[in-house]
């Protein structure tokens, strides 16, 4: 097991790594919209998601992998009514249309309005 770190992401906001390495697969940490040279939140549900997936194609190329190698993504919004616009957003990106679970919570860390968290295959 190897744990996955890039500047290409957010650093972990607590006792976790951006990703796990295993023999088969990836583990990504969920991923907010943070700018990982800023630390700052992008503004609305439509930055936010585009910024939470670069920070998974930053932490996925640190594993050597692309989006093709997603098998699962699990999806948090606070709000399901902007269902349609994240799922325009992650639609560019997740077109090998990996299984999915997308739900909404009442509140994420810092105040997000998404968060995205993917198992890769190696």
């Amino acid at each position: 097991m190897n744990i996955i770190y890039t500047k290409k992401a957010p650093a972990a906001i607590g006792p976790y790594s951006q990703a796990i390495e295993t023999e088969s697969f990836i583990f990504l940490s969920g991923q907010l919209g943070l700018d990982p040279k800023t630390g700052m939140l992008a503004e609305g549900l439509e930055a936010q998601t585009e910024q939470a997936i670069d920070n998974i194609s930053g932490i996925l190329d640190a594993a050597g992998l692309g989006f093709e190698k997603v098998v699962k993504t699990t999806c948090f919004l606070t709000d399901m009514n902007d269902f349609t616009i994240f799922n325009g957003v992650y639609a560019k990106y997740f077109t090998g249309n990996p299984a999915r679970s997308c739900v909404e919570v009442s509140a994420l860390p810092k105040n997000a309005l998404v968060e995205i968290e993917v198992i890769a295959m190696k």
